[in-house]
Protein backbone atom coordinates (compact mmCIF):
# COMPACT_ATOMS: atom_id res chain seq x y z
CA UNK A 1 0.00 0.00 0.00
CA UNK A 2 1.27 3.49 -0.49
CA UNK A 3 1.59 5.89 2.24
CA UNK A 4 0.43 9.05 2.87
CA UNK A 5 1.98 12.10 2.43
CA UNK A 6 1.27 14.39 5.49
CA UNK A 7 2.71 17.86 5.14
CA UNK A 8 3.93 19.77 8.28
CA UNK A 9 4.34 23.41 7.87
CA UNK A 10 5.10 23.96 11.51
CA UNK A 11 6.29 22.15 14.42
CA UNK A 12 3.62 22.22 16.50
CA UNK A 13 1.38 21.49 13.91
CA UNK A 14 1.45 17.82 12.79
CA UNK A 15 -1.04 15.45 12.27
CA UNK A 16 -1.86 15.00 15.55
CA UNK A 17 -5.40 12.13 15.78
CA UNK A 18 -4.96 12.07 11.90
CA UNK A 19 -2.17 9.74 12.42
CA UNK A 20 -4.06 7.63 15.31
CA UNK A 21 -6.78 7.18 12.66
CA UNK A 22 -4.49 6.07 9.93
CA UNK A 23 -2.44 3.67 12.43
CA UNK A 24 -5.32 1.76 13.34
CA UNK A 25 -6.18 1.10 9.98
CA UNK A 26 -2.93 -0.38 9.04
CA UNK A 27 -2.34 2.54 6.53
CA UNK A 28 1.18 3.79 6.26
CA UNK A 29 2.17 7.63 6.22
CA UNK A 30 5.33 9.90 6.40
CA UNK A 31 5.46 13.50 6.97
CA UNK A 32 6.72 15.76 4.70
CA UNK A 33 8.63 18.82 7.06
CA UNK A 34 8.10 21.60 4.78
CA UNK A 35 9.17 24.00 8.05
CA UNK A 36 12.14 22.08 7.63
CA UNK A 37 12.60 23.14 4.63
CA UNK A 38 12.00 19.22 3.10
CA UNK A 39 11.10 19.85 -0.94
CA UNK A 40 7.52 19.35 -2.07
CA UNK A 41 7.13 16.50 -4.62
CA UNK A 42 6.73 17.48 -8.15
CA UNK A 43 4.13 14.46 -8.64
CA UNK A 44 2.02 13.01 -6.45
CA UNK A 45 1.94 9.15 -8.06
CA UNK A 46 4.44 7.71 -4.71
CA UNK A 47 1.72 8.28 -2.70
CA UNK A 48 -1.74 7.32 -2.12
CA UNK A 49 -3.06 10.36 -0.82
CA UNK A 50 -1.96 13.94 0.17
CA UNK A 51 -2.63 15.68 3.68
CA UNK A 52 -1.94 19.05 4.59
CA UNK A 53 -1.68 20.15 7.96
CA UNK A 54 -2.20 23.84 9.55
CA UNK A 55 0.53 26.89 10.30
CA UNK A 56 0.66 30.20 10.67
CA UNK A 57 1.51 31.82 7.84
CA UNK A 58 -0.84 32.96 5.01
CA UNK A 59 -1.12 31.07 1.69
CA UNK A 60 -0.77 34.43 0.02
CA UNK A 61 2.35 35.00 1.29
CA UNK A 62 5.45 35.04 -1.06
CA UNK A 63 7.24 31.92 0.28
CA UNK A 64 9.40 29.60 -2.22
CA UNK A 65 7.24 26.44 -1.24
CA UNK A 66 3.81 27.97 -2.15
CA UNK A 67 3.48 27.16 -5.91
CA UNK A 68 4.46 23.80 -6.15
CA UNK A 69 2.58 22.86 -3.35
CA UNK A 70 -0.53 24.58 -5.75
CA UNK A 71 0.98 23.03 -8.69
CA UNK A 72 1.28 19.20 -6.51
CA UNK A 73 -2.50 19.93 -5.44
CA UNK A 74 -3.58 20.28 -9.07
CA UNK A 75 -1.48 17.21 -10.42
CA UNK A 76 -2.85 15.29 -7.37
CA UNK A 77 -6.85 16.38 -7.89
CA UNK A 78 -6.28 15.30 -11.87
CA UNK A 79 -5.35 11.95 -11.08
CA UNK A 80 -8.21 11.57 -8.38
CA UNK A 81 -5.31 10.94 -6.02
CA UNK A 82 -7.53 12.14 -2.38
CA UNK A 83 -6.24 15.33 -0.92
CA UNK A 84 -6.97 16.29 2.62
CA UNK A 85 -7.10 19.61 4.29
CA UNK A 86 -6.88 20.77 7.74
CA UNK A 87 -7.14 25.01 7.84
CA UNK A 88 -4.37 25.88 6.39
CA UNK A 89 -4.36 23.17 4.39
CA UNK A 90 -7.46 23.63 3.12
CA UNK A 91 -6.90 27.00 2.26
CA UNK A 92 -3.90 25.68 -0.30
CA UNK A 93 -6.51 23.40 -1.56
CA UNK A 94 -9.03 26.28 -2.07
CA UNK A 95 -6.36 28.26 -3.82
CA UNK A 96 -4.93 25.33 -5.54
CA UNK A 97 -8.40 24.72 -7.65
CA UNK A 98 -9.56 28.51 -7.92
CA UNK A 99 -10.61 30.01 -4.65
CA UNK A 100 -9.29 32.71 -2.94
CA UNK A 101 -8.57 33.17 0.43
CA UNK A 102 -9.11 36.37 1.94
CA UNK A 103 -9.13 37.81 6.06
CA UNK A 104 -12.60 36.64 7.68
CA UNK A 105 -14.73 39.29 9.39
CA UNK A 106 -13.37 37.73 13.23
CA UNK A 107 -10.41 35.85 14.11
CA UNK A 108 -11.49 32.43 15.42
CA UNK A 109 -10.12 30.55 18.31
CA UNK A 110 -11.14 27.32 20.55
CA UNK A 111 -14.37 25.40 20.79
CA UNK A 112 -16.80 26.38 18.45
CA UNK A 113 -19.82 24.85 16.93
CA UNK A 114 -20.22 24.21 13.12
CA UNK A 115 -23.42 23.49 11.24
CA UNK A 116 -23.37 20.18 8.94
CA UNK A 117 -25.23 21.44 5.79
CA UNK A 118 -28.55 20.05 5.04
CA UNK A 119 -28.10 18.13 1.57
CA UNK A 120 -27.07 14.50 0.38
CA UNK A 121 -23.17 15.70 -0.17
CA UNK A 122 -22.75 16.71 3.61
CA UNK A 123 -24.12 13.77 4.75
CA UNK A 124 -21.74 11.30 2.23
CA UNK A 125 -19.04 12.72 4.82
CA UNK A 126 -21.06 13.36 7.92
CA UNK A 127 -23.66 10.23 7.73
CA UNK A 128 -27.52 10.74 8.58
CA UNK A 129 -27.60 11.90 12.17
CA UNK A 130 -24.87 14.28 12.62
CA UNK A 131 -26.24 17.89 12.67
CA UNK A 132 -23.45 20.10 14.34
CA UNK A 133 -21.00 19.51 16.44
CA UNK A 134 -18.19 21.80 18.53
CA UNK A 135 -14.76 21.75 15.89
CA UNK A 136 -11.50 23.27 17.38
CA UNK A 137 -10.62 26.65 15.04
CA UNK A 138 -7.43 28.54 15.33
CA UNK A 139 -7.86 31.21 12.13
CA UNK A 140 -7.81 34.73 11.08
CA UNK A 141 -7.98 34.55 7.09
CA UNK A 142 -10.96 31.81 5.43
CA UNK A 143 -11.54 30.57 2.00
CA UNK A 144 -13.99 30.58 -1.28
CA UNK A 145 -15.07 27.74 -2.29
CA UNK A 146 -13.53 26.56 -5.50
CA UNK A 147 -14.99 25.79 -8.80
CA UNK A 148 -17.19 22.40 -8.46
CA UNK A 149 -16.68 21.98 -4.56
CA UNK A 150 -19.70 21.73 -2.08
CA UNK A 151 -19.96 23.85 1.15
CA UNK A 152 -20.42 20.60 3.61
CA UNK A 153 -19.91 22.83 7.43
CA UNK A 154 -20.09 26.55 8.33
CA UNK A 155 -20.80 28.96 11.53
CA UNK A 156 -22.28 32.10 11.91
CA UNK A 157 -18.30 33.38 12.12
CA UNK A 158 -17.22 31.71 9.68
CA UNK A 159 -19.43 30.82 6.32
CA UNK A 160 -17.62 27.79 5.03
CA UNK A 161 -15.95 25.55 7.42
CA UNK A 162 -15.43 22.97 5.01
CA UNK A 163 -15.76 21.83 1.38
CA UNK A 164 -15.27 18.38 -0.40
CA UNK A 165 -15.01 18.04 -4.05
CA UNK A 166 -15.47 14.32 -5.01
CA UNK A 167 -13.02 12.36 -2.64
CA UNK A 168 -11.25 15.75 -1.90
CA UNK A 169 -11.69 17.43 1.57
CA UNK A 170 -10.48 20.78 2.36
CA UNK A 171 -11.56 22.05 5.91
CA UNK A 172 -11.33 25.49 7.65
CA UNK A 173 -11.69 24.20 11.03
CA UNK A 174 -9.43 21.13 13.26
CA UNK A 175 -10.53 17.97 13.58
CA UNK A 176 -7.56 16.23 14.01
CA UNK A 177 -6.39 17.98 18.18
CA UNK A 178 -5.00 16.11 20.34
CA UNK A 179 -4.71 17.37 23.94
CA UNK A 180 -1.30 17.94 24.06
CA UNK A 181 -1.91 19.84 20.67
CA UNK A 182 -4.61 22.33 22.53
CA UNK A 183 -2.28 22.80 25.36
CA UNK A 184 0.74 23.60 23.39
CA UNK A 185 -1.31 26.40 20.66
CA UNK A 186 -2.85 27.56 23.96
CA UNK A 187 0.59 28.58 25.00
CA UNK A 188 2.34 29.96 22.15
CA UNK A 189 -0.75 31.66 21.63
CA UNK A 190 -1.76 32.94 24.55
CA UNK A 191 -1.07 36.74 23.81
CA UNK A 192 -2.97 36.52 20.79
CA UNK A 193 -5.87 34.85 22.60
CA UNK A 194 -5.19 37.83 25.11
CA UNK A 195 -5.58 40.75 22.17
CA UNK A 196 -8.62 39.59 20.55
CA UNK A 197 -10.90 37.61 23.19
CA UNK A 198 -14.57 38.19 22.15
CA UNK A 199 -17.38 36.23 20.85
CA UNK A 200 -15.20 34.19 18.30
CA UNK A 201 -12.80 33.44 20.63
CA UNK A 202 -12.08 31.98 23.94
CA UNK A 203 -9.84 32.50 26.59
CA UNK A 204 -7.21 29.82 27.52
CA UNK A 205 -9.18 28.64 30.76
CA UNK A 206 -12.20 28.21 28.78
CA UNK A 207 -10.58 26.23 25.94
CA UNK A 208 -8.32 23.89 28.21
CA UNK A 209 -11.55 23.20 30.29
CA UNK A 210 -12.72 20.19 30.11
CA UNK A 211 -10.68 19.18 27.57
CA UNK A 212 -9.72 15.06 27.41
CA UNK A 213 -13.83 15.02 26.82
CA UNK A 214 -13.96 18.23 24.26
CA UNK A 215 -11.33 16.05 22.28
CA UNK A 216 -12.58 12.74 22.60
CA UNK A 217 -16.13 13.95 21.07
CA UNK A 218 -13.85 15.61 18.07
CA UNK A 219 -12.15 12.66 17.50
CA UNK A 220 -15.52 10.95 17.35
CA UNK A 221 -16.17 12.94 14.15
CA UNK A 222 -12.76 12.85 12.67
CA UNK A 223 -12.96 8.97 12.84
CA UNK A 224 -16.15 8.99 10.11
CA UNK A 225 -14.20 11.77 8.22
CA UNK A 226 -11.21 10.04 8.16
CA UNK A 227 -12.93 6.75 7.34
CA UNK A 228 -14.81 8.13 4.65
CA UNK A 229 -11.96 10.04 3.45
CA UNK A 230 -9.43 6.84 2.81
CA UNK A 231 -11.74 4.76 1.01
CA UNK A 232 -10.81 6.82 -1.94
CA UNK A 233 -6.76 6.46 -1.46
CA UNK A 234 -4.50 4.85 -4.14
CA UNK A 235 -3.43 1.24 -3.21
Amino acid sequence: MKPVAIFRHAPTEGPGYFATALERRGIPWRIIKVDAGEPIPEQPAAYGGLAFMGGPMSVNDDLPWLPPTFQLIRNAVDQDIPVLGHCLGGQLMAKALGGTVSRNPVKEIGWGRVEVADHPEARRWFGPELKSFDAFHWHGEAFSLPPGATRILGNAFCANQAFSLGIHLGMQCHVEMTPDMVRDWCREGARSIARHLGPSVQSVEAIEANLNAKVAALNAVADGLYERWVAGLKR
